[in-house]
């Protein structure tokens, strides 16, 4: 199963300071203790993976690694279980050839340019924006290059030397006795990170890595006719890439917000209308509200609650298209709940006109299902 991000968790965003993934974990860790939920199994497992995203963020080098390589970077060792290739093997095959003969085969690790993580950005906009398009500014998290050195890592600006503690290898191996025999452990060097490389005097600000965490203001242009999950993509956006690698993409995610009147499926609009009995029965010109103003619509005499009428072109453009969508307007009948005594007179001298029992439509109703 995939495992959910630790800030999502947590319920925090990925700037949140010690304090505020303290205050955060004691709150979710209160509501989902398997003593606060005895016999709950999704609350058990709920509270575990709290507890893993908080043992990770609260150690600042685990959450940088997780900030960069996200859940891959703690593979090997982090705050989840272990498996094969999380003892540094790549699986069931090396293993084998450990055991049985003697050798032990290390990955490689990557040590040229990196492209930076891709970032996603939900962002929940009005009707009319999406109907007519807007810029709107948006503010993200992310990792940005530090100001203090300049993103080299250096407080003097002195170039990376071979690690002290990989010598260079970016693996660190530890040696393990077990019942098959030595064991031999191979683990990202937590020092320089995989790199092979360290600072001789890094800076303070960043710890040598060249990027402090921080947030950065962007303005996203939201094109006429864009719906809720609609992806917005923005090359170059995402976070900086390693070691002169290319930066990642930014997702902007579009969500609409409920509108009191008006609602939507694809690029049609949908709403409801009230108008009298006397409207429904005579007919009349009314004024309905659409995303471009005020229409009139003809209301035929003998309406019925419930008919639809379409007004063309006046919903949402589409995207690829000079066209737009209709919108359906859906008419209902409304019965005036206090009558004067003129209009009760009134309505008492229209059911006399209207004739006796086989006038009235239940009666029809009913005749039909008899005879059916």
């Amino acid at each position: 199963m995939e495992k959910r991000d630790y800030y999502e968790l947590l319920g925090v965003q990925r700037t949140a300071t010690a304090e505020e993934l303290k205050k955060a974990y004691r709150q979710q860790a209160r509501k989902w203790h398997p003593d606060v939920n005895p016999g709950d199994k999704s609350a058990e497992e709920t509270f575990k993976e709290i507890s893993e995203a908080y043992q990770v963020l609260s150690d600042d080098n685990k959450r940088t690694i997780y900030d960069r390589y996200g859940h891959d970077g703690l593979s090997g060792g982090g705050a989840g279980g272990m498996g094969f290739d999380d003892m540094g093997f790549g699986g069931f095959g090396d293993l084998f050839d450990m055991f049985f003969t003697g050798g032990t085969r290390a990955r490689g690790r990557q040590r040229g340019p990196v492209r930076g993580s891709d970032l996603r950005y939900d962002l929940e906009i009005t009707f009319a924006d999406a109907a007519f398009g807007k810029e709107a500014e948006i503010e993200i998290p992310t990792m940005l290059g530090c100001e203090r050195c300049g993103g080299t890592g250096s407080r003097s600006g002195s170039q990376p030397v071979k690690c002290s503690m990989c010598n260079g290898s970016g693996e660190v191996r530890q040696v393990k006795k077990t019942i098959f025999g030595q064991m031999v452990n191979v683990t990202t060097c937590p020092q320089c990170r995989g790199t092979g490389r360290e600072m001789p005097d890094p800076c303070r600000e960043c710890g040598g890595s060249g990027q402090v965490r921080g947030s950065k203001k962007l303005k996203v242009s939201i094109p006429a006719g864009v719906d809720s999950g609609q992806k917005l993509r923005l090359t170059g956006e995402g976070e900086q890439g390693e070691r002169g690698g290319p930066a990642g993409d930014l997702y902007v995610v579009i969500f609409l917000k409920q509108h009191e009147f008006f609602s939507r499926d694809g690029q049609d609009v949908f709403c409801e209308i009230p108008i009298s009995f006397v409207q429904a029965a005579l007919g009349d010109k009314i004024e309905v509200p659409t995303l471009y103003g005020k229409e009139i619509l003809k209301v035929p005499s003998g309406t019925q609650t419930g008919m639809v009428f379409r007004l063309r072109e006046k919903g949402f453009p589409h995207l690829r298209g000079k066209h737009k969508g209709d919108q359906h307007v859906r008419v209902r009948v409304v019965t005036p709940e206090k009558l004067s005594s003129k209009q009760k007179k009134l309505l008492e001298d229209f059911r006399a006109e209207s004739g006796n029992d086989e006038n009235r439509p239940q009666k029809r109703l009913l005749n039909k299902v008899e005879s059916g």
